[in-house]
């Protein structure tokens, strides 16, 4: 520990790991927020932050002064936290959406931020009597950090990597030779292809699971894949006029793999893997294509596009500390073509001191400069979908569910799923 905050002292991101470092010179970040019936004040809310950062011990790393796995005094806590009254919660959560870029402007304040608006008159009629919000950057916090702080767990990571699931050599040389390949391509076609910074949105939308549970199995698909299916073709469009794609959409999406290797970053739990979907304008076509698309990819090794991802990220480091001014402003702007993004976060269900008092709808999402994202975050009785994109995209957002009510008013002829795990439990 001593050695750890020695090097701190002199780099604040020393103990960060090649992706956690990206993530964090990219100003990518993450949000959770919930309506609770509890009231919140300075003190208590200050409190309730105490208890998550004892769960969460990452959230002391990152910034100068930090004591990585120290509590922080009550002058941090009051820095980092904030209370507002509100007359009611119209608009909330879609109202503080955004970038979060203020979490950055403080060098010597955690990369976190908590906030809470209390209801002026006490609870409404929904039983809300406070809406809360954590921000941070996606460097401290994942997915399934989430979903384990609100069940009131441990959120710590310790060594993700499995240092002895060796990959073969050959592999790891090819693999980091096409992580350096990468870095090269994205540079020079960053610095050639990346646009203009554009307008941007942010919404969300909550679906009862037990319609989408309906559905897929009434089409046959996996949950994932209908959801996928279903925020892909509302935002494409029907007709001539496409909004992502005329062709195929290309998207990322993610997943949790126990499967680890010694090629593993040693934070993250999540792994990418890579989609291409072709357009129909059908969408029962287009639902059990997306499933027989995702069924393909998982039956195959699903390592290899997140480890050619991490050697990436370790040779944009070690430019990095050769070339400071890279990789530059227009670098974070090229999304390499993608589409869209699509993450599926474990299931977060409330239990515990943390959540007391926290109802669904649950939202959890993120930010990454110039990319599409949808998150899917699933609770007990609904999964919300909270959207980061293009501002031109935003207003297509209601056409989700407009879709899904047509889709559940059709006849359809019964389907067979390709056989696979299903995630969304």
């Amino acid at each position: 520990m001593a050695l750890a905050r020695a090097a701190v002292a002199k780099n604040p991101q020393a103990l960060f790991t090649d992706f956690q470092w990206f993530l964090y010179e990219g100003r990518d970040t993450v949000f959770f927020t919930a309506f609770s019936t509890q009231t919140y004040d300075q003190d208590s809310l200050g409190n309730m932050v105490a208890e998550m950062v004892a769960l969460a011990p990452q959230l002391t790393h990152g910034f100068n002064g930090a004591q990585p796995g120290e509590p922080f005094p009550k002058h941090i806590l009051d820095a980092i936290t904030s209370v507002e009254i509100v007359d009611e919660f119209d608009g909330y959560p879609d109202k503080w959406l955004s970038r979060s870029s203020d979490i950055f402007d403080r060098k010597d304040l955690p990369l976190f931020r908590v906030m809470a608006a209390v209801r002026r008159d006490g609870p409404d009629a929904q039983g809300r009597a406070s809406v809360l919000q954590v921000r941070s950057s996606h460097a401290l916090l994942e997915g399934s950090d989430s979903a384990l702080l609100t069940r009131s767990a441990s959120a710590g990571h310790g060594i993700q990597s499995d240092k002895s699931n060796k990959l073969p050599f050959g592999d790891r040389f090819k693999l980091a030779a096409k992580g350096w390949m990468t870095t090269f391509i994205y540079l020079v076609m960053a610095n050639i292809l990346a646009p203009r910074e554009k307008p941007w949105g942010f919404r969300t939308l909550a679906l009862e699971r037990h319609r989408l549970r309906r559905l897929a199995n009434k089409l046959g698909v996996r949950q994932r894949s209908l959801m996928f299916a279903l925020v892909t073709h509302a935002l494409n469009g029907e007709g001539a006029e496409k909004h992502l794609s005329k062709k195929v959409i290309g998207a990322a999406y993610t997943m949790l793999d126990t499967k680890r290797n010694s090629a593993d970053d040693d934070f993250f739990r999540v792994r990418a893997l890579e989609a291409k979907f072709k357009v129909m304008d059908d969408f029962v076509e287009y639902v059990r294509a997306v499933d027989n698309t995702v069924a393909g990819i998982e039956q195959k090794d699903i390592t290899s596009f997140q480890v050619v991802i991490n050697a990436m990220f370790k040779s944009m480091r070690t430019l990095n500390r050769l070339i400071p001014a890279l990789p530059n402003k227009r670098f974070w702007r090229f999304n390499g073509g993608m589409d869209i993004v699509l993450t599926l976060v474990p299931p977060h269900r409330t239990y515990g001191p943390m959540t007391h008092g926290m109802i669904e709808p649950l939202y959890c999402g993120a930010w990454h400069t110039e990319v599409n994202i949808c998150t899917f975050c699933p609770g007990r009785k609904y999964v919300t979908l909270n959207f980061s994109m293009e501002q031109r995209h935003i207003a297509n957002v209601d056409k989700v569910e407009a879709l899904l009510d047509e889709i559940e008013r059709r006849d359809v002829t019964p389907h067979v799923m390709m056989p696979s795990v299903e995630k969304l439990r």
